[in-house]
């Protein structure tokens, strides 16, 4: 690490930059005249821009930092304009802008047709333009003299070096941001930023120059983290792809992909959120390197298993070229890069609440097991035609933030340019909705505990069960503690893992490709994002022995009422299931123990953890490496753990700036650490 990367991470990390910013929320309501929604985007985007300042920080080379901690008002009669509605949780084609510069793309645009959609094309670059012209004024009188020159070529012109076109696509992120566009990512980084570190490399510039940039760049993009819109601190979207396959199956990992991977583990940093791509070919010194960013606690890389997920993007009817080129949106949810507008987290199915509605209704007139998973399938069907009906109104999608028009991310989309069409208006390719999954261990686990309690055993009766349940087992400790007893998903038991599959088929066959109006289909997932402690407050007790109000499991893993036997049975327990079939999105979360990591084999154990679950037939890993002790010093003492990573569900965040719930959370996962 340079003296230049440590000086500009001490800044980060001391967090007294952040004062520099102004905290006033500039209100545009009623200051708007516009009819249009592109007219009123591109006003909010011109008045957001004049009210931004240059602002740089220590020796940061790149600059485009928010000078307002919060993003403007713009109101009208009191509800929300459009700007405040933007598309989001998708991933650009950059390179569409990279490539040809703003001025080249400007000249095309010019001879297009003159209407509504191209005049808000050629309006946000002279608009991106004039600002970045302020900002190169801005780098000259503050001596940038690095930043000044790069800006005297970029974003008018194609990058000529591996810095200007970082340089590029911080500008572009930061209009994103600005113009309110949330959880952009930054999709397969080490692929369309490849040529320009590799034209670097051949005419001399160092490896050593190169880190140094690619370090900077990466704690640059940490500096406005916090004004990002997420459910919590840290859930901001920048998420990255590493590595993958193509087509013949020949790796793609190359020299950045390494060097990212190298950059994260040395600054240590929530941004960027790192996603490798694997295979059955992954090299095992891939694994390890994986490995090692896992020992540092920042929860990622999260591993992608190409031989699952891109045959099941073709199952669901992705060209196999652009399912080979999948990327993941701000979490897990795989996507196609600059192909789509694409809502992978738009509902999601909250499973427990669903098993438990069916056992109340029809325990008891179900004479066996059988007949309860058969009204358990009908229960999935309806609540799956609630919601498709819920989200099938194009109108309704219309009124959503993710189908709101979008000048700038249309410039990003392929075809948008040549058809006319705004990208959220049927100019990109796919126009795809995900439902998560969520609670499918606890769902699993409830049903295996009737079956063995009711139907195997018969230790208890229908009323019983159902009384305890009603009282939220007050007064029923002793039929509590058999209820937790029973068969629990991780610990590699046919029993309960078999009624898992019986879920995720019912959820799977009857969701994936229908229809949903739009031009698009329907995926089924196996995440829970935020749900597993939304949809746990709703749901009340459940069968597995969670009492009301408990969180569900987060993701795909065991519930925090499973005790599993060890990582390896984990992995067998949810990796039964031909998982191409439920492919939205949605990992294997296991919490790792820090002692893991206290010989010098464990990198090596961990690396073949990982290597066994891809081989096996996982289609998502990630792995937080936590120590329960400090946690729980960090809670009473946050001031000495100022940052402290976690992984908390698709993303990673400092464990201070959560809230309590999710710190408890995270807490109550380190009691069966492995």
């Amino acid at each position: 690490m340079t003296e230049r990367v440590q000086r500009m991470k001490r800044l980060l990390l001391d967090r007294e930059y952040r004062k520099e910013r102004s905290e006033e929320i500039l209100d545009f309501s009623g200051d708007i005249d516009a009819q249009t929604d592109y007219g009123i985007f591109t006003a909010y985007m011109q008045k957001t821009l004049e009210n931004e300042k240059p602002l740089f920080y220590g020796d940061d080379i790149f600059g485009f930092n928010r000078s307002y901690a919060h993003s403007a008002i713009c109101e009208d009669n009191g509800q929300p304009c459009f700007p405040s509605h933007i598309p989001c949780n998708n991933t650009p084609d950059y390179s569409l802008l990279m490539k040809p510069g703003l001025d080249r793309v400007m000249t095309e645009l010019r001879q297009k047709p003159k209407n509504d959609f191209y005049d808000a094309l050629i309006k946000v670059l002279e608009l991106t333009l004039a600002f970045c012209d302020r900002y190169r004024q801005a780098a000259l009188e503050s001596g940038n003299q690095k930043l000044y020159d790069a800006l005297s070529n970029v974003p008018r012109n194609s990058p000529t070096s591996f810095y200007e076109a970082c340089l590029f696509q911080k500008i572009i992120i930061f209009i994103l941001r600005v113009t309110k566009h949330e959880h952009i990512t930054y999709g397969r980084f080490d692929q369309y930023m490849y040529p320009y570190f590799k034209a670097d490399l051949d005419r001399g510039v160092s490896q050593e120059e190169l880190f140094e940039t690619l370090e900077l760049y990466f704690l640059s993009i940490n500096l406005d983290t916090d004004t990002y819109i997420g459910m919590q601190a840290g859930d901001n979207g920048q998420s990255m792809v590493l590595g993958g396959f193509d087509a013949a199956g020949n790796s793609v990992f190359n020299e950045l992909s390494r060097m990212c991977m190298e950059a994260s583990l040395e600054l240590e940093v929530i941004d960027p959120k790192i996603n490798l791509r694997v295979s059955k070919r992954t090299p095992d010194e891939h694994y390890r390197l994986g490995a090692q960013l896992t020992k540092k606690g920042l929860g990622f890389p999260q591993y992608c298993n190409d031989d699952v997920v891109v045959p099941g993007l073709i199952k669901l009817g992705y060209a196999p070229e652009d399912a080979i080129d999948y990327t993941v949106a701000a979490c897990w949810e795989f996507i196609i890069p600059g192909k789509g507008l694409e809502a992978p987290n738009v509902t999601a199915m909250n499973f427990p609440l669903v098993v438990r509605e069916v056992i109340d209704r029809h325990l008891m007139d179900s004479p066996d097991f059988a007949t309860l998973m058969k009204h358990v399938e009908q229960g999935i069907i309806d609540k799956i035609e609630f919601l498709r009906a819920r989200y099938n109104s194009l109108e309704k999608l219309r009124q959503h933030r993710w189908y709101r028009c979008s000048p700038i991310m249309s410039l990003m989309t392929q075809g948008c340019m040549e058809s006319g069409k705004d990208f959220a208006r049927f100019g990109s390719h796919y126009y795809n909705l995900g439902c998560h999954g969520a609670g499918i261990s606890t769902a699993a686990d409830s049903l295996a505990a009737v079956k063995k309690m009711i139907y195997d055993d018969q230790s208890i009766d229908k009323t019983t069960l159902l009384t305890a349940l009603k009282n939220n087992f007050e007064g029923f400790a002793p039929l509590r503690n058999q209820l937790l007893a029973c068969p629990k998903m991780g610990s590699d038991d046919d029993y309960v893992d078999a009624i898992a599959g019986q879920i995720m088929d019912y959820f799977a066959k009857n969701l994936n490709g229908k229809p949903n109006n739009i031009g698009g289909i329907w995926r089924a997932g196996t995440g829970s994002a935020m749900e597993y402690v939304r949809f746990g407050k709703v749901t009340p007790a459940t069968p597995d022995g969670r009492m009301n109000g408990e969180p569900l499991a987060c993701s795909f893993s065991p519930t925090l009422q499973a005790k599993p036997k060890g990582p390896l049975s984990t992995i067998r327990s949810f990796t039964k299931f031909d998982l191409s079939n439920i492919i939205n999105g949605g990992p294997l979360t296991m919490e790792l123990h820090s002692n893991v990591f206290r010989n010098t084999d464990g990198e090596e154990k961990v690396a073949s953890l990982v290597k066994l679950f891809v081989l096996s037939g996982g289609h998502q890993l990630q792995l937080n490496t936590l120590n329960r002790q400090q946690l729980l010093d960090a809670q009473e003492h946050p001031e000495k753990y100022p940052n402290l990573v976690v992984r908390v569900w698709g993303w990673s965040g400092y464990f201070r700036e959560l809230d309590p719930e999710y710190q408890n959370h995270i807490l109550q996962r380190t009691q069966f650490m492995v």
